[in-house]
This record gives structure tokens, C-alpha cells and sequence, in this order.
């Protein structure tokens, strides 16, 4: 995927439509769905099984499964049902699959992210590394060339500045990842200058150092940067900033979980962009999807999930 294109030759979802199609022509990838019982968690996943995206596993009780289905007309198939009493015992069981190896990835259903997390993060029988989780948007914004990864607007509240450096070398894997090369990372704060009264300023400053030293490997960051100078080249120039990142920005890493939360759903709801959700740093990729989400960003997050999967499985990134 040539990530520099003018925004001016992309129609709207185009960014999306690429990776959906990449995605479409590997072999789909046994997915556990925790707690899918309602409309739009069961038809995300049995859609994305009926595009060859992933191979759902439903994890949850069966009647109301199937009572979901009936409802609203979904051809459940011949789709593996494992059968248990509840939303904690679906969250316990889907990990539980993952873990010894009958599914390759894991899917939110119609439980809370905390419960599905909470599994994941158990120590003795979860899907933990020695990486801290994080979430990512991979967001398609109309009229913008690249593709938008934010981070973290989903998990991790407050990070501090360990946690921080977690988050970006976590998106830059997944940037890699799907084939999309290296990055340039945006550490974002409300100036572009370090001050001692704005936390952010300072973590930002650190992580950049970080990255010289090594500590994070793989992106090219620069920071503190207020938003408009991560990604208005116009802002850039006025400003007179002097940088790689500054107006070119592929990742933009927000401070805490309040500010990556507003600007994803400011994106979504007043630029119409596409939001598909991932979460990274347990064994395998975690498709994090909202109620809110169209069938389009569904099947972007599994598509996601399922190439950087893919380029774990071969440690090379699958081109996107």
C-alpha cells in the first residue's frame, strides 16, 4: 500500500477496502468470539466468517445465541458453538481457547472490554507477555491520505511513562506489521515546546530520547507536537517547526486515555472516519469492536487482527 498518496485520489474507505482485500486472500484464522449475544457482535462475526476473514468459534449460552440468530435472520451454519452459562465463562473459555492453541485470535462480543481484559491479563491463565497492553485506532478519515493510528484511547487511563513507551512500540509493531513500513510517530500534547507545567510535554521529550538510545526500535518520533502540527503540513510551515514527523504524522500517541477517546470519536463523528479497534501486547492481536461500529470497521478489525497475525506467524510484514 503506498501510505503517500494525495488524499485527493482516495475515495472515501478506500484505505479500508485494501486491507479488507489483502485479509480476503489469505486463509481465514480460527477466531474465539467471546459473549456474541447481541445483533451487531453475532452478525460482525459471522459476517466477517462469510467474507473469509476469520473462522468464528461463538463462545457463550447457546439458546441465546441462537435465539440472536432466529431474531434477526442470521445463518449461523455450521459455525462451532461452545456452549457456557455466562459472559464471564465465555470471556474464561475464549481465552482458554487461544491459549492451548484452537483459536489464533480472540474477538469481543457483547461483554464489557474489562471482563474480556481482565481474562486476558491473569496471570497464570491468560495470554500475557512481558508487554503492556495497549488499544489502537486504525482509522480511515475521509480526505486524509494516511491511515490514522491512534493510541491509547481505550485501555491504559493514565499511562505513565514505562506504560507510554509500551504504547508506541506496540503501534509501530502493528504499523510494521501490515507492511506499511516505518513510521513516524507523533507524541502529542495541547504545545510543541517542553514545559515543566504540562506532564505530557516531558514524557513526550523522554520517549523521544528513548528512541535515540534504542529503548524503542522501528518508528521515527518526534514530540511534543500539538495535533495540528502532527498532521497539517500548512501548521507546520506557520510554526516554523523544524521536523520529519511534524505534518506527516502516521501515529499519533495522545497522553492519556481521555484525550486519544475524544479525538477518535471527534474523528468518527464529525469527519465520518472509520474507527477499526485492536488491541496489542498479549500473545495474540484482541479485535476490540464497539456497538457503535458500522459492518466496515468490523471487518477492518478482524482484517487487521488477521494480517498482523499473519506477519507474526511469518515474522514479515504481509504488504497491505
Amino acid at each position: 500500500m503506498n501510505e503517500n498518496s494525495s488524499a485527493s485520489t482516495l475515495r472515501r474507505h478506500e484505505k479500508y477496502d485494501r486491507l479488507i482485500a489483502t485479509a480476503k486472500g489469505l486463509q481465514p484464522i480460527a477466531t474465539a468470539v467471546a459473549h456474541p449475544c447481541d445483533e451487531t457482535s453475532l452478525k460482525g462475526a459471522v459476517e466477517a466468517g462469510e467474507a473469509g476473514l476469520i473462522k468464528p468459534i461463538l463462545v457463550g449460552p447457546k439458546s441465546k445465541i441462537a435465539a440472536v440468530a432466529k431474531e434477526f435472520s442470521l445463518d449461523l451454519g455450521n459455525i462451532e458453538i461452545v456452549d457456557v452459562p455466562n459472559s464471564q465463562a465465555a470471556a474464561e473459555k475464549a481465552v482458554e481457547l487461544v491459549r492451548t492453541g484452537k483459536a489464533e485470535l480472540l474477538m469481543k462480543g457483547s461483554l464489557h472490554t474489562d471482563e474480556l481484559l481482565s481474562e486476558v491479563m491473569k496471570r497464570e491463565t491468560g495470554l500475557r507477555t512481558g508487554r503492556r497492553i495497549s488499544h489502537v485506532f486504525v482509522m480511515d478519515v475521509p480526505g486524509h491520505a494516511q491511515t490514522l493510528f491512534i493510541t491509547d484511547a481505550a485501555v491504559n487511563i493514565a499511562p505513565d511513562l514505562p506504560a507510554k513507551r509500551d504504547i508506541v512500540q506496540n503501534a509501530i509493531d502493528l504499523y510494521a506489521g501490515l507492511g506499511f513500513g516505518t513510521p513516524k510517530v507523533a507524541i502529542l500534547s495541547a504545545v510543541e515546546t517542553v514545559n515543566p507545567g504540562i506532564p505530557s510535554t516531558i514524557d513526550a521529550a523522554a520517549l523521544c530520547k528513548m528512541a535515540d538510545r534504542g529503548q524503542i526500535t522501528g518508528g521515527e518520533l518526534d514530540g511534543p507536537l500539538a495535533f495540528d502540527n502532527a498532521i497539517s503540513p500548512e501548521a507546520v510551515r506557520i510554526k516554523g517547526i523544524k521536523s520529519p514527523v511534524a505534518g506527516r504524522a502516521q501515529i499519533l500517541v495522545v497522553p492519556n486515555l481521555e484525550a486519544g477517546n475524544m479525538l477518535a470519536k471527534n474523528l468518527s463523528f464529525l469527519a465520518r472516519a472509520d474507527a477499526a479497534g485492536i488491541v496489542l501486547g498479549a500473545r495474540v492481536p484482541v479485535i476490540l469492536t464497539s456497538r457503535a461500529d458500522n459492518v466496515r470497521s468490523r471487518m477492518a478489525s478482524c482484517a487487521v487482527a488477521m494480517l498482523l497475525a499473519y506477519s507474526q506467524m511469518a515474522k514479515e510484514p504481509i504488504r497491505a
